[in-house]
């Protein structure tokens, strides 16, 4: 059924009696979904999860698209400890924040729950990644990065934040794309931002990646060299070549969107889906993009849930081949 906002007013207009039924009532099966609902973070405050929730938290309940909205921090090795107590919980009304960096964690973590176990409602947002160097780094190409690691693998290091994280994977894609042997791979857990940047600002890591927001003003400066980016077609505005137009075919995003309650389906699945893309699609939530450096990849449920099957299905085989999964 295609829910408007006009048939949602007359299940409000329902009275609060279907509100006092508590979150297991669903309004038939709308209308207490969309009067509130909350969203678990699943790190702690500061973080692209939590940044995600709280934004979507204004941007939901100033547009009245849901009433009341509440946001709970849950960290923990890498989102899965909040997987975990969201998946336990198995609340209609909740939604958890979820990303490229929660596939890996779930492997790397052996976590009990998966995303397999919770119903994936809207892909929101994501960051494309520059690989970057020192201005006085000779390497001035993603040719020359490559054909230093070709003759000596172990002589470039690749910063970047934990193992199994979307930094991990952009390195570990680019030299697997290259033909590169990614067992090799000197990859060096530096942190991000504050803890990464002296490192490659003074090239003693050779060669570092995380969101291009994290990087654009000393790229644009002259501080950093971008070698070349993880999108598929070069971002509008941002003078760095893709790395497929540099003969290395892959690409990479850091995504971030929103997961359901397992068993998540019907009435109860559509309220959340159509919330989320009246949210995504608002100028309110691009200016918000516009202004973070996000890219808004917006995707409802059912296009979220197969690019999410391909999307396990890819960084899981790189996860084994990082020797990182079995």
């Amino acid at each position: 059924m295609n829910w408007t906002r006009r048939d949602l007013s007359k299940w409000l207009a329902v009275g609060g009696a279907m509100g006092a039924m508590g979150l297991g009532s669903l309004r038939p099966a709308l209308a207490a979904k969309l009067e509130d609902a909350s969203i678990l973070a699943a790190a702690s405050t500061g973080g692209g999860y939590d940044t995600l929730a709280r934004t979507a938290q204004t941007i939901l309940q100033d547009r009245e698209i849901i009433g009341n909205v509440e946001v709970a921090n849950v960290p923990g090795a890498g989102g899965t400890v909040g997987l975990a107590q969201f998946v336990n919980a198995a609340r209609r009304d909740q939604l958890l924040t979820a990303g490229l960096g929660m596939v890996g964690a779930v492997a790397i973590n052996k976590s009990p729950v998966t995303l397999a176990d919770v119903t994936p409602v809207a892909r929101l947002q994501g960051e494309y990644q520059p690989l970057v160097v020192a201005a006085a780094s000779p390497l001035k190409t993603l040719d020359d990065l490559l054909a230093m690691y070709r003759e000596n693998p172990g002589s470039v290091s690749w910063g970047g934040f934990g193992l199994g994280s979307p930094d991990h994977f952009v390195s570990a894609l680019v030299i697997k794309a290259s033909g590169n042997d990614v067992s090799k791979m000197n990859y060096i857990v530096v942190g991000a931002g504050s803890e990464m940047l002296p490192l490659v600002l003074t090239n003693r890591v050779t060669v570092a990646t995380g969101g291009y927001g994290e990087f654009a003003d000393l790229i644009k400066t002259g501080a950093l060299r971008a070698l070349g980016i993880s999108s598929p077609q070069r971002l509008p505005g941002v003078d760095i070549p893709t790395f497929r137009e540099q003969g290395v075919a892959t690409d990479l995003v850091n995504w971030r969107g929103f997961m359901g309650a397992p068993g998540l389906a019907g009435a109860d699945l559509a309220a959340l889906d159509e919330a989320m893309g009246e949210m995504a699609r608002s100028d309110q939530w691009n200016e918000v993009c516009r202004t973070r450096g996000w890219e808004n990849l917006y995707m409802n449920a059912a296009e979220f849930g197969t690019f999410l099957t391909a999307e396990q299905a890819r960084i899981g085989a790189l996860l084994q081949e990082l020797g990182l999964a079995t």
